[in-house]
C-alpha cells in the first residue's frame, strides 16, 4: 500500500509545498493547521508516518506527540523554524525519529521521510511477508536478504541488495537515477546520480548472464531504469 503521511504546521505554504513534493514521491498526503486537527485526523486514520511542527498554536507539537505515542509508534519527523540546538534535543529526547530544521529542502525531507519509513516497524514486517522473487535463473528472498543465480548465492552488498529488491519490486517500471537516489539513499547530502550508475553496473556483473548485454537490469535511455523479470 502507498504510505500515507500527515504533515502538521500551521504555516499554509510549509503545507503546500511539502504536500506537492511528497504527492510527487508517490506518498499519499493528509495536512492539519494545528494540534487540535492533526489528533482529530490521526484519531480517524492513523497515517505511517508524521511531519509534526514543534510550534503550533494551541496544542503544541510536543503535547500532540505525546498523545500520540501514549497508543502508537508511528514514526514522527519534528519540524521547527528554529535551529536551535535546544529544539533538535527536545525533539529528539522525547522520542521523535528524526529531526528537520526549517528553512529546509523539501527534496531532503522526502528523502528523509522514506529512510524513517524504511527503518520503522512496520516496513521490518512488509519485508518479512514478502515472498521470493525469481527472474530469469535467479531468486531474491527479501527475508533472508539472499540472492541467488543460476543456484549459486551472490555476495551483494546491502545497498547492492537494497537497489536490486526495489527495482524487483516493481518489474517493468522505469526509474531515473535521481529517484532511486531518493528512495535509497539518505539525502542528508547532495547525492551524485553516477553512484546509481555504479550500483546498476556491479549489480549486472554479479547476476546477468552477460552484463555488456543486461536483460534484467535494463537502461532506458534518457529515462533511467528497469528491472525485467
Amino acid at each position: 500500500m502507498t504510505p500515507r503521511v500527515l504533515i502538521v504546521d500551521d504555516e499554509p505554504i510549509v503545507r503546500d509545498v511539502l504536500t506537492r513534493y511528497l504527492s510527487k514521491g508517490g506518498f499519499r498526503v493528509d495536512s492539519a493547521e494545528d494540534g487540535e486537527a492533526a489528533l482529530e485526523q490521526f484519531a480517524a486514520e492513523p497515517p505511517d508516518l508524521v511531519l509534526l511542527d514543534l510550534m503550533l498554536p494551541g496544542v503544541d507539537g510536543v503535547e500532540v506527540f505525546t498523545r500520540i505515542r501514549a497508543d502508537h509508534d508511528t514514526p514522527v519527523i519534528m519540524l521547527t523554524a528554529r535551529g536551535e540546538e535546544t529544539d533538535r534535543v527536545v525533539g529528539l529526547e522525547i522520542g521523535a525519529d528524526d529531526y528537520i530544521a526549517k528553512p529546509f529542502s523539501p527534496r531532503e525531507v522526502v528523502a528523509r521521510v522514506r529512510a524513517v519509513l524504511r527503518r520503522s516497524p512496520a516496513a521490518d514486517d512488509a519485508r518479512r511477508e514478502d515472498g521470493p522473487i525469481r527472474f530469469d535463473g535467479g531468486e531474491i528472498d527479501p527475508a533472508a536478504r539472499n540472492v541467488t543465480v543460476r543456484g549459486r548465492p551472490v555476495s551483494l552488498t546491502p545497498k547492492e541488495f537494497d537497489l536490486l529488491f526495489f527495482l524487483a519490486r516493481n518489474p517493468g517500471r522505469v526509474f531515473d537515477r535521481l529517484e532511486l537516489l531518493e528512495e535509497l539513499w539518505d539525502f542528508a547530502f547532495d547525492g551524485d546520480p553516477a553512484t546509481v550508475t555504479v550500483h546498476i553496473r556491479r549489480l549486472r556483473e554479479k547476476i546477468e548472464r552477460d552484463p555488456s548485454h543486461p536483460r534484467n537490469l535494463v537502461t532506458v535511455w534518457g529515462a533511467g531504469y528497469r528491472f525485467d523479470p
